[in-house]
């Protein structure tokens, strides 16, 4: 392989050719040679017009500890201007501090070697420049939009000083994973982080689960795999201390992403000394009812007169909570919405107009985990508040917000359709990244939520909330420009008589939101809620390495503006795509170049419920990105790559064959 170091010293350029062979290059290594012979390869067969491509070496200034030991490559996702980026770091092994000068120059295979022995990793550019304004780009040019992209994303204390940080053994540390996901490709970004953060796993649960075998393809990712009955009833919490309590090697943390099993992952850690926040908490945020009265009592204004929580959901029940109300039942101001105090997905989730649609929703959330493992046949019936939904996701650390994300969650058909419609159902249909709202209801948002999370008693840990803001100066309505689109519009500045825009808390799940959203969050912003939520089950110890890894890009910006469109589905059967939205990507090129991740739920032979079922099950996301400099221009493209993915997706069943 022939490797040319071009010297930036002077005017001229001086080169100096030489060939490394696989035997000189560490494992680390090969593969970014490998990546650069490949750019080079297409520069010579014409597949990109520049002429040139650049191998940047990356050195630490200060000792220390990688915070994870794939920062790199990771924070570079995405970057229009890195063709391949490589991490030469290990997990939680220290580096030493590497300052080359500029005019070191490169005369042997031996300099090169060496250079490469004291880096922390490398990068190869793209053959390109988007600052370029002619088809010929200077090396120069390259090298400083490198320069810029590169303070953007890598400014963050990756390398953790020994006066911060004590790293322990790599991999001494040990997790518990309770419930292992569906599959890879719902938890993959789960099982990385672990990885380049140095922990070693143990995934519990049923038997047959897909990382069971020893030698599955996956296994790699854990140490051992034990079986646990994870049903979220009232053992749980005693099965997962006796599974700890068997294991032959130190149990350091236990981590679960189910807000069924949260409170009994918590009582578990209570026990067994390990860390955590209050198992109370962790209830008190898997009960709406519970969540719904804190926020009646502490928020004013939250329309805690307009609510009514009923523990048991029986008939008896609701006309007692009626026949209390200053006005009886024809106090109630529709339209109402109803649903159980526990679920997910917006499962059961419905707006009525009528006592008789009320009543006939209660009795259907009562019901609907009345059979469950954790048994639960409390409701809650609150007010349909028409203002602007967000899901607001938090990274808190002893009381202290470190990072918040607030991402806009577009109208849904229960919003759309007419009253009491029974195709009307509360299930995403887009969510945009970054919030349009006004600056000013985003701070309103993140401070009252803040709030809210501190009032179920946490202090540290990942939330994924949704809320609404109420008196909204913003509303949803078609784009002048497309009027097939919606998006926010903004009324002109209130008067003072009129009502402030106030929160109103829907539900507050002390967990990271959807994998699809994670995957979004690592992408725009750079953060990775999976890495942090693992540190956080090893107790204080970790705290500079969750400080470090929460902090977002350079300039508190996304790289670019993202829509995760959710693809239902329009057909009943018999799933017959082995990967439809794959499917549908490839068969729609112009659409696909603009796909930054997709993912696939409904896999092979799965039953797919149609647009009229009560289960609200997507056939997959597909997040698409605007890179348009400008954040109007961004929003409205990915607005319409959006509905575009959704118009024009289609998958094939069994039953068409």
């Amino acid at each position: 392989m022939e490797v040319t170091h071009t010297d930036g010293t002077s005017a001229s350029q001086t080169e100096q050719s030489f060939s490394l062979n696989q035997d000189e290059l560490q494992d680390v290594h090969s593969s970014l040679f490998s990546d650069l012979f490949t750019a080079v390869t297409k520069i010579e067969q014409g597949q990109y017009g520049a002429p040139r491509t650049i191998l940047r070496l990356l050195f630490p200034l200060i000792e220390g500890t990688p915070a994870r030991s794939d920062v790199i490559e990771y924070r570079l996702r995405g970057s229009s201007l890195v063709y391949s980026a490589h991490s030469f770091m290990k997990p939680l092994t220290p580096v030493t501090a590497t300052a080359p000068s500029s005019a070191t120059s490169i005369t042997s295979k031996t300099d090169l070697l060496h250079l490469l022995g004291t880096s922390i990793g490398g990068i190869i550019t793209n053959p390109f420049s988007p600052s370029a304004t002619t088809t010929t780009i200077s090396r120069g040019e390259i090298l400083t939009d490198l320069t810029a992209d590169l303070t953007y994303r890598l400014s963050l204390p990756y390398i953790l000083p020994p006066s911060t940080y004590h790293p322990p053994p790599p991999f001494s540390k040990r997790i518990l994973w309770v419930q292992g996901r569906a599959n890879i490709e719902a938890s993959h970004q789960f099982y990385q982080a672990a990885h380049a953060l140095g922990i070693t796993l143990v995934v519990a649960d049923v038997p047959g689960h897909w990382m069971e075998p020893d030698d599955g393809p996956h296994a790699h990712f854990r140490e051992a795999f034990v079986h646990l009955n994870i049903d979220a009833d009232e053992g749980l919490s005693q099965r997962i201390i006796d599974v700890v309590r068997a294991y032959p090697q130190p149990i350091h943390g236990i981590v679960s992403i189910s807000d069924a099993r949260l409170p009994h992952v918590a009582k578990a850690c209570e026990v067994l000394g390990l860390p955590t926040e209050s198992s109370n908490a962790y209830w008190i945020a898997g009960n709406k009812g519970e969540t719904r009265k804190l926020e009646n009592q502490f928020s004013s204004g939250s329309g805690g007169d307009e609510s009514i929580v009923l523990e048991t959901g029986t008939e008896e029940e609701l006309n007692s909570a009626l026949a209390q109300r200053p006005g009886g039942e024809d106090s109630l101001n529709f339209s109402l919405i109803v649903k159980p105090c526990t679920g997910w997905n917006s499962d059961c989730v419905v707006k009525v107009s009528s006592l008789a649609a009320l009543r006939a929703a209660v009795r259907r959330a009562s019901a609907r985990h009345a059979a469950s493992p954790a048994r639960n046949t409390g409701v809650v019936i609150e007010p349909y508040v028409s203002g602007p939904e967000v899901d607001a996701n938090f990274i808190i650390l002893d009381g202290e917000v470190l990072f918040c994300d607030i991402t806009d969650d577009f109208p849904c058909s229960g919003d759309l359709l007419p009253k009491d419609s029974k195709a009307a159902n509360f299930m995403e249909t887009l969510m945009d990244v970054p919030s349009a709202l006004p600056p000013s209801e985003q701070k309103m948002m993140r401070d009252s939520l803040t709030e809210s999370i501190k009032r179920c008693g946490f202090r540290s840990g990942i939330f994924h909330c949704e809320a609404r803001v109420r008196n909204s100066t913003a509303f949803y309505a078609p784009r002048e420009d497309n009027p097939g689109i919606l998006d926010l519009h903004f009324s002109s500045p209130q008067k003072e008589e009129e009502a402030t825009p106030s929160c109103y808390l829907h539900e507050v799940n002390a967990r990271s939101p959807g994998y699809i959203n994670c995957v979004a969050a690592l992408l725009a912003h750079g953060v990775d809620y999976y890495a942090v939520r693992l540190l956080l089950a090893l107790g204080a110890a970790e705290n500079p390495r969750i400080k470090a890894l929460s902090t977002q890009f350079r300039t508190q910006k996304p790289q670019y503006t993202l829509g995760i469109a959710v693809l239902p589905p329009t057909r009943t059967g018999t799933m017959g795509s082995e990967d439809a939205v794959g499917e549908f990507l490839d068969a729609n090129p112009d659409l696909n170049k603009h796909v930054v991740f997709y993912q696939t739920v409904k896999e092979k032979g799965e039953t797919v419920q149609g647009p009229d079922s009560s289960e609200l099950w997507c056939v997959g996301y597909v997040i698409v990105a605007s890179r348009k400099r400008g954040a109007e221009e961004a929003r409205k493209e990915c607005l319409e790559l959006a509905q575009a993915c959704r118009e024009r997706f289609d998958y094939r069943l069994l039953e068409d064959d």
